[in-house]
């Protein structure tokens, strides 16, 4: 599928640096390329080193010019990059002079949308490219790098394989009951559907376990005044950043900061101590504590060593056990006799005794073996909430149909698998039923 029109863009972020990109995109990018470095050829994928001219030829600068033939490119068009000078102002005379030429600005997004237009790429490719320039750990970037080579396209694509298999053989039952089908063929059908049932229940379960691999993993500091949380978040972000006082109730809003702790970057949220308050202003920022809780990937949980257990106390302990995040608890004010009975703690996690305001690299050490289990996998995991909607709705029809297979209501039977089908195929690329067509006609020689 080639567009008629010529696109045009910048791919290196703005700003002053060594080199900046300008891309062509479409059928007419060599013939521009040709007119603004005033050239008669580009061999595709050399080099060339060329001047380049403005409409009024005036020199504008001196840059490398690659040149990608159709359909051997990123978008499967033909393509020219102009490795020109880093630098806006020159950037921005080489896009001019493209447009002025007959290009276009091409809109957000365009190139990969034609990559995926033009069968280049998928849609989980697609996301793939756009999360990895956002990713916020070494080991999202290699995950994203996985997806991009098509690690979750092929798992897409054996699901649809096996989900286009029942479908075709339920409609040929129903259609062609007279043709001679294999005699354990709903036998086979079973096995399949339940081993997709296990595969999308535990990519749902790892993918909501390593949800903030690609965003950054959140971490809320919490506990009841006074325990040492602002201190810790200063102590982690090494500079002063909430204010530090023996006044319980001193911070009264969530405050948040990204800090790297081994190779991930991560958001740290300082809440305000949890207790029972009259003051409103208080009381909201309590309330916003407890919603960081429910956002975390881990909670650092901070009671005062040198105090005895109390109703505050309490309070934090109960959040803690209806909460399924990791957790990690803390004793304070090391530095102060310890009086704090650990027992009534009913938790079955291990605790630090920690100065916050000194030595926090067990607490450290502790974020990062978390961290690195949620991440180190080499399970599929999906990078958006588009793709976990999409598992789910199939996952939801997989179940369902177990029920009319069992009982011989096949048309039921192919009606989830086909709602099956297209969900899962929203992933990567929408489902076409003539692909389960091909399979019927192509496999069975139906109408001989």
């Amino acid at each position: 599928m080639i567009n008629d029109d010529t696109i045009v863009a910048i791919a290196t972020a703005h700003g002053i640096g060594s080199i900046s990109i300008v891309r062509l995109s479409g059928e007419n990018s060599l013939s521009i390329a040709l007119q603004i470095s005033k050239i008669s050829s580009l061999t595709p994928r050399n080099a060339t080193l060329s001047k380049l001219y403005d409409n009024q030829n005036e020199l504008i600068d001196e840059a490398l010019l690659i040149y990608f033939k159709n359909p051997s490119s990123f978008t499967g068009e033909d393509i020219v990059e102009f490795q020109c000078h880093g630098g806006i102002a020159i950037s921005n005379l080489v896009l001019e002079s493209c447009i002025k030429q007959g290009a276009r600005l091409a809109n957000p997004g365009e190139f990969s949308k034609r990559a995926f237009l033009n069968g280049k790429i998928d849609l989980s490719q697609a996301q793939a490219i756009s999360k990895m320039i956002e990713a916020r750990s070494e080991d999202a970037v290699k995950l994203l790098a996985r997806q991009l080579k098509g690690e979750l396209s092929k798992f897409v694509e054996d699901i649809r394989k096996d989900l286009l298999f029942m479908l075709a053989y339920t409609e040929v039952t129903i259609d062609y009951a007279e043709e001679d089908l294999p005699a354990d063929i709903f036998k086979q059908i079973n096995t399949k559907l339940e081993a997709i049932n296990i595969k999308l229940d535990n990519t749902l379960e790892s993918s909501k376990r390593r949800e903030g691999l690609i965003d950054g993993f959140k971490v809320a500091i919490i506990g009841k005044p006074n325990v040492g949380k602002s201190s810790l978040l200063n102590k982690l972000l090494n500079f002063n950043r909430a204010i530090v006082s023996d006044i319980a109730g001193t911070t009264r809003d969530t405050i948040e900061e990204s800090v790297k702790i081994g190779t991930h970057i991560i958001k740290v949220v300082d809440t305000a101590g949890i207790r029972n308050s009259n003051d409103e202003i208080e009381k909201i920022g309590i309330k916003k504590s407890i919603e960081a809780i429910n956002e975390a990937d881990i909670i650092v949980a901070l009671f005062d060593g040198s105090r005895e257990f109390d109703n505050e106390d309490k309070q934090i302990l109960e959040l803690l056990e209806n909460s399924d995040k990791e957790k990690i608890i803390v004793l304070t004010k090391s530095d102060l006799e310890i009086i704090f009975n650990i027992s009534s703690l009913t938790l079955n996690t291990k605790h630090l005794t920690l100065n916050t305001k000194k030595d926090i690299t067990p607490l450290i050490k502790q974020i990062e073996t978390i961290l690195n289990q949620n991440s180190s996998s080499d399970e599929i995991t999906l990078i958006s909430k588009q793709q976990v909607k999409e598992v789910e709705e199939t996952l939801k029809y997989i179940k369902q149909a177990f029920t009319p297979l069992q009982t011989g209501e096949l048309e039921f039977f192919a009606h989830h698998i086909n709602e099956a089908l297209t969900h899962i195929s929203n992933i990567t690329r929408p489902y076409e039923h003539s692909q389960m067509l091909d399979v019927m006609f192509g496999e069975f020689c139906l109408g001989k």
